[in-house]
């Protein structure tokens, strides 16, 4: 009997996945994500690249609508998914799953959402979806993504792409033939590189895969056909991806409990930078406190951490905020001298004070040899009197280990809500989401959430 290929690996689990057997935990993740991934979009509506994205969807209509989270404007689909990704990742504030190195709800939620506004599903057909495409993600990255991810791939979307079309297959209740040549045409649209960090197409590079899912997904339910060695064939995209790594064995555990939802979570950001800084940034800031540091006292840092750990942050003399949010030692350098790290840290201007231009040569980090995981970082501080400091920091705040509370949580999303100016009430969405029941219908929970009317959809094509 011949051994099921990849594609079809995924195409049995998510077919076979049910709603109902989630748990309550993950429907409490499920719940959070959708108001962390929500809330960071909206606090970065007013941001070039969002405004471009919008205007170049604007003025398109088609029989499958969903929201844009941030105006509340109907548009097709694909290009909601589209704008709504875009949105959701350019602050760099979305959250992150470390087996598969990237960001797994930005990837997820924008064509799920879309998908299941237009449809009309419950909450619970929405939080199975999720679960489906997160539990994809993650065992592609276990088998690939440490080593994928060095070569400069944006794991978001190279890998994303192909999980979040898994998830909208189980939303859209596509067979398995159907599911396999989705994730085909999905592999057709892998991309996403390390080089665009710092610029508008880091964010357009989910934007890219959340429209692709939903492409693939309306693609293969009318019968579009793709190979069913798409990701594992000869010069299928394990062998031009990810070094010919083999995916059977991780695919064949999809399914296996707990859920990768309920064992290793989801971790939310408490900072609007690249992840790659967070624990540094964890440190530096306790250590301005423990010792009433400012930034004038300090001569040099030397911040080492776990192999691997620092491959995003590309930039060390940012110019821009957008360059900065990739950037070491700005965020060393704003964090002592402002005793924060926030959404308003990564405007170009104070990016390019002159204090803080001038201590980025001061600045340095170290990779160790060995493994990224497990995952810690060591702070080395060299004050202007002589004084030596240091800090170990292995646990990340708001990792799945150390989570915000849902107080935190709902404080950065009233945050992110009065940064954008959008007058959206970031206290209701968050009592909105947070109370989602299984059986409540989607769009109108989103639209009460948002303050904003429900997209309207014509007969299905």
């Amino acid at each position: 009997m011949t051994a099921p290929t990849a594609s079809q690996q995924i195409a049995c689990f998510s077919t076979g996945f049910r709603p109902q057997s989630l748990s309550d935990q993950a429907l409490d993740t499920v719940r959070r994500v959708c108001l962390d991934t929500i809330g960071v979009a909206v606090g970065g509506m007013n941001e070039p690249a969002t405004i471009l994205a919008r205007d170049y969807a604007f003025g398109h209509s088609g029989p499958l609508n969903g929201t844009l989270w941030t105006t509340g404007q109907a548009m097709p689909v694909e290009l909601a998914a589209f704008v709504n990704a875009i949105a959701g990742h350019v602050l760099d504030y979305d959250d992150v799953v470390v087996t598969m190195r990237g960001h797994p709800s930005v990837a997820l939620l924008p064509p799920i959402l879309a998908l299941a506004e237009a449809r009309n599903v419950s909450f619970e057909v929405l939080a199975a979806a999720y679960s489906v495409g997160l539990e994809v993600a993650c065992k592609l990255g276990r088998a690939f993504a440490i080593d994928h991810y060095k070569r400069g791939w944006h794991a978001t979307s190279s890998i994303g792409v192909i999980a979040a079309t898994a998830g909208c297959s189980t939303l859209l209740g596509l067979d398995e033939e159907q599911t396999v040549h989705a994730v085909g045409l999905a592999v057709a649209q892998a991309s996403g590189l390390h080089e665009n960090f710092g610029t508008m197409a880091k964010s357009f590079q989910p934007g890219h895969c959340a429209a692709a899912a939903v492409r693939s997904v309306l693609l293969a339910q009318r019968g579009f056909t793709a190979a069913a060695t798409a990701l594992d064939g000869r010069a299928g995209y394990a062998k031009l991806y990810a070094e010919g790594a083999d995916l059977s064995e991780q695919l064949s555990r999809l399914g296996d409990f707990p859920l990768e939802i309920e064992a290793g979570g989801v971790d939310i950001k408490q900072y609007p930078m690249c992840g790659g800084a967070h624990r540094a940034l964890d440190g530096i800031l306790d250590l301005r406190v423990e010792h009433g540091l400012v930034l004038d006292q300090v001569a040099d840092i030397v911040v080492s951490g776990s192999n691997g750990g620092f491959t995003p942050l590309i930039h060390d003399r940012p110019v821009t905020g957008l360059t900065a949010k990739f950037s070491m030692q700005y965020g060393m350098a704003a964090a002592l001298a402002d005793g924060q790290i926030a959404l308003s840290s990564f405007t170009d201007d104070m990016v390019m004070r002159p204090e803080i231009q001038a201590f980025f040569p001061h600045v340095s980090k170290v990779e160790a040899e060995g493994t990224l995981f497990p995952r810690w970082v060591n702070l080395d501080l060299r004050l202007k009197d002589g004084r030596r400091l240091e800090k170990r920091v292995t646990s990340l705040r708001g990792s799945a280990q150390m989570p915000l509370t849902d107080a935190a949580l709902t404080a950065k999303i009233i945050d992110c809500c009065a940064f954008s100016g959008a007058g959206i009430d970031g206290a209701c969405l968050a009592e909105t989401l947070l109370s989602a029941q299984r059986t409540e219908a989607v769009g109108p929970l989103l639209a009460r959430a948002l303050g904003w009317p429900a997209a309207t959809n014509g007969a299905e094509p």
